[in-house]
């Protein structure tokens, strides 16, 4: 592993591999977008879908991958077996906290469930204050669009403050992910006193 790496970068993406091109052309973007910059990949380990394309693409560029997951999954060949670095996780929490704290910010790509949870826990934590990194999300083919109309209609009716919509950014191509994630300072931590609105 090169330990001279600047940065690590987590990216929650989808396993799905029925989805529409576009969403693999981001994903192998970012894979080689953070490569070339010499950043680190941080991601769920598995070898399908966006979570496949976005690490061969990192890997093939000559970046460096660190996947994290549950004993379990590897216990099913779920996972890639050719990254990096692979660690292994007693469950999914752990999991999630471990992408979290080996990384110093994450994208969220287009993705499903599991995706949306990883993305929501994290803005969660960072209103809390326990998570202080960047947080930007990939809209490709504007996907994440209902979601943040949500976010806003929460700020709307008070169930989130003004200052929560800085919690994330959103980009709408990779390099503009990229871009943000790097250069977003750190969440102030005194954010936590108005964490309850």
């Amino acid at each position: 592993m090169n330990c001279e790496l600047s940065k690590r970068i987590a990216v929650y993406c989808a396993s799905s591999t029925k989805i529409h091109p576009d969403f693999f052309a981001a994903a192998r973007a970012i894979g080689e977008g953070l490569a070339r910059r010499g950043i680190g990949l941080i991601n769920g380990a598995g070898h399908m879908g966006l979570m496949g394309a976005s690490s061969d693409a990192c890997l093939a560029a000559g970046g460096e991958v660190t996947g994290v997951i549950p004993t379990f999954m590897v216990e099913q060949n779920w996972h890639h077996t050719g990254l990096t670095r692979l660690v292994e996780t007693r469950d999914m929490h752990e999991r999630k906290q471990t992408i979290a704290d080996l990384s110093d910010g994450c994208i969220a790509l287009p993705g499903g469930c599991g995706t949306l949870e990883e993305l929501m826990e994290v803005i969660t934590w960072k209103q809390l204050g326990l998570y202080l990194k960047p947080i930007v999300i990939l809209n490709t083919r504007n996907y994440y669009d209902p979601m943040l109309q949500q976010l806003q209609r929460g700020i709307d009716e008070h169930f989130l403050g003004p200052r929560h919509a800085s919690i994330w950014q959103v980009a709408q191509t990779p390099d503009e992910a990229i871009d943000l994630v790097l250069n977003t300072p750190l969440w102030d931590p005194s954010i936590r006193k108005f964490a309850a609105i």
